[in-house]
């Protein structure tokens, strides 16, 4: 069955969503990230995956009448330092523009859980020590929102290329997409995990470059590039964004120096309730905004 067929199944669309916080990103991913289920962020980096993770840990916050979840969220991040002054400067953005929504004493940040993990076992030792957090909720908004910011960090630097290591990396894999799943699926949980890109080169194409998915080859800042972790991890979450980057010129302004504009673009590139689909996107003080052309 296609995803064009699976949106014409009313079935296909009850599944609550989390608005990504701008309702054009939300058109193109028919309403949000889904719950009961993981969605992975590929890009390479400056190409918005934490700016629009940090925002999705606001709009969680949101009534569901707003798009939002109601919910706290969980921010696990393995890249460090955490970005605490951006976060703090989009939940001003998010107060302002919800001021009718929430009362003046109201602290987004409040709402938001944070934890470093620094290796693959070590997420995985969180993530059992979750089930406590999410039975046992800390505030008045229950968890509802994972976001694990990045898987590939935990991954790349931390295996090598051997038969051995090869095969715990995939069992790893498995033990904590299983965990994610379980989770996300018992507690009607949205799960957002980041992941990275690599080059693509003409002479190693294997295996890790097949095609997967709506796009035939992903491409960003004028390279070809596939997601980091392989086949394997590809077949660990229920859908893949990509965030492309590229950067135009202009005009040249004096000399050497020139004009440039980075565009940036969220693709579908595989899904079981969405068609293929792409949109625009820019980065402001503000937040991450959808652009319609």
């Amino acid at each position: 069955m296609i995803p064009q067929n699976l949106l014409r199944n009313p079935l296909a669309l009850t599944t609550q969503k989390c608005t990504l916080g701008c309702p054009i990103l939300d058109r193109c991913l028919y309403g949000g990230v889904p719950c009961n289920s993981v969605t992975e962020l590929v890009a390479e980096s400056a190409s918005g995956k934490t700016q629009l993770c940090l925002q999705l840990l606001l709009s969680a916050q949101l009534p569901a009448s707003l798009g939002g979840l109601a919910a706290s969220s969980l921010y696990i991040h393995s890249e460090f330092p955490f970005p605490s002054r951006r976060l703090h400067q989009l939940s001003q953005s998010f107060r302002s523009s919800y001021s009718h929504v929430f009362d003046s004493a109201y602290n987004p940040l409040d709402f938001v859980f944070v934890q470093g993990v620094q290796s693959a076992d070590e997420l995985f030792d969180v993530l059992l020590k979750t089930d406590s957090i999410l039975l046992r909720p800390r505030t008045q908004l229950p968890v509802r929102l994972i976001v694990i910011d990045s898987i590939a960090a935990l991954f790349r630097g931390e295996f090598e290329n051997t038969p051995l290591d090869l095969k715990r990396r995939s069992s790893l894999f498995f033990k904590i997409s299983g965990k994610l799943k379980s989770l996300a699926e018992r507690f009607g949980l949205a799960v957002v995990v980041t992941n990275q890109v690599v080059d693509v080169m003409e002479q190693t194409e294997g295996l890790n470059v097949l095609r997967i998915g709506n796009l035939g080859s992903l491409y960003s800042s004028g390279r070809r590039v596939c997601a980091a972790l392989g086949l394997a991890w590809a077949n660990c979450v229920n859908s893949r964004l990509f965030l492309s980057r590229n950067e135009e010129i202009l005009a040249e302004v004096t000399g050497d120096s020139v004009g440039r504009l980075t565009r940036r673009r969220l693709h579908v590139v595989f899904a079981p309730h969405l068609p293929e689909s792409s949109c625009e996107f820019v980065i402001s003080r503000e937040g991450v905004f959808g652009i319609e052309r």
